[in-house]
């Protein structure tokens, strides 16, 4: 039943555009999250500390925070396809400073910012698919691109492999492949305009940002992505380097074991987004926010290995189905300026990433144990979810439905 309502979704829209904002954002995530995959291998080389660590990482995070609010509002006025294209060109350009001049750690650090072009990709491919479907099946797309989370499961399962081989800086020159074919994909799959707002007059950046920076709504649904991919992506980032550092597993069974725990979080971000179309966005997060808190709390223990592995899974499912909820309210307030929203709510959420793996790093450092990132994420967790209850009681959404309305 679930399967066939999904099905009947996709055929709504324009599948061809789906495709290329999933394809578009699945190899600029694996990029986005290179260094995260190649953190014990690259920290081992430079012998960096634990709060050297979390930087590193986490540079890669914030350089697509940043971006994500200029590429938004340039895709709404120039078209997602063409910024499109010259993020993927940018990426190539990253790549290439990590193959042939990756040197130092701080020569990596400015490699990470400029990987940072990959994880704006994100104000891409959501904009895209959201202009490809009718509101009836906005969580459904949303969460369809969304699953270009994924790609940073490409990178921690294949990228520690790969360094083996080839080692850590040829593994950045082979990434270039991805995105080249990538971009060919999406050139020739994408429309030069989107499908179901072809009529829709063009607005200037400053118009659209200055539309939703009016809205309350906005700076909630923020803080709530914060969170749900801030967590997501964050921890996606360090758990190569806990896993190492924690239960002493090597550079390719810590990326395989993160590879398990992005793959269910990647997996239930459309599940989310279908369930959000169905119940409302509002009433699911009120529900996963406190999960999320919950699990954080019990991982803050650190437990052994057997506990560990199963709820740092549960944890990142949890917040990938969050990613799909948000989104799906994201789809429906901001619809006709989705390039600038996605960008300005999906900055919240590379900058919550960027947070998230650096006082991981910063609290081992002063700590020696990483419990207390867990901690703070746990409380993180518990204030979003007075808020979601908050966005509920205060805020009218279109299209918004509880569980009695059906």
């Amino acid at each position: 039943m679930f399967l066939r309502e999904g099905l009947r979704g996709l055929r709504a829209g324009h599948w061809p555009s789906l495709l290329g904002a999933w394809l578009h954002f699945e190899v600029s995530c694996m990029v986005w999250l290179l260094i995260g995959a190649l953190g014990v291998v690259i920290a081992a080389e430079f012998e960096l500390s634990a709060t050297q660590k979390g930087f590193l990482v986490a540079v890669p995070l914030l350089g697509g925070a940043m971006l994500r609010i200029v590429v938004g509002p340039f895709a709404d006025q120039f078209g997602a396809k063409n910024v499109g294209l010259a993020i993927l060109g940018l990426e190539v350009v990253a790549l290439l400073l990590g193959w042939l001049y990756g040197t130092s750690y701080f020569h990596m650090l400015g490699t990470g910012l400029i990987l940072g072009f990959a994880g704006a990709s994100f104000a891409i491919a959501l904009p895209i698919a959201s202009q490809a479907y009718p509101l009836a099946h906005q969580g459904l797309a949303m969460g369809v691109a969304g699953v270009g989370n994924s790609g940073i499961l490409l990178a921690t399962f294949f990228a520690p492999r790969l360094a083996e081989v080839v080692g850590w800086h040829g593994t950045f020159g082979l990434m270039v492949v991805p995105v080249l074919v990538t971009a060919l994909a999406f050139y020739c799959l994408v429309p030069d305009k989107p499908g179901f707002l072809q009529a829709q007059a063009k607005i200037g950046p400053s118009q659209s940002l200055g539309s939703i920076l009016q809205q309350p709504l906005m700076y909630w649904l923020c803080f709530l992505y914060a969170v749900t991919f801030g967590g997501f992506v964050g921890l996606s980032s360090f758990l190569p380097i806990f896993f190492h550092d924690q239960y002493q597993l090597d550079m390719v069974a810590a990326g395989t074991m993160t590879g398990l725990c992005v793959l269910a979080g990647s997996l239930a971000r459309p599940i989310g987004g279908h369930l959000a179309d169905r119940f409302g966005g509002v009433w699911l997060l009120q529900a996963v926010f406190p999960l999320i808190a919950m699990v954080s709390f019990i991982l803050s223990s650190l437990l052994p290995p057997g506990w560990a592995f199963p709820l740092t899974i549960t944890v990142l499912l949890l917040l990938g189905f969050g990613n799909g909820v948000v989104f799906q309210v994201v789809s429906l307030r901001f619809h006709g300026v989705m390039g600038t929203a996605s960008g300005f709510v999906g900055a919240a959420g590379g900058l919550g990433g960027f947070f998230l793996a650096s006082w991981f790093g910063i609290l081992k450092d002063l700590t020696e144990t990483y419990a207390g990132g867990f901690v703070v994420f746990g409380v993180l967790s518990g204030v979003a979810a007075v808020c979601a209850v908050r966005v509920q009681r205060s805020l009218k959404l279109p299209i918004e439905r509880s569980p009695e309305e059906g």
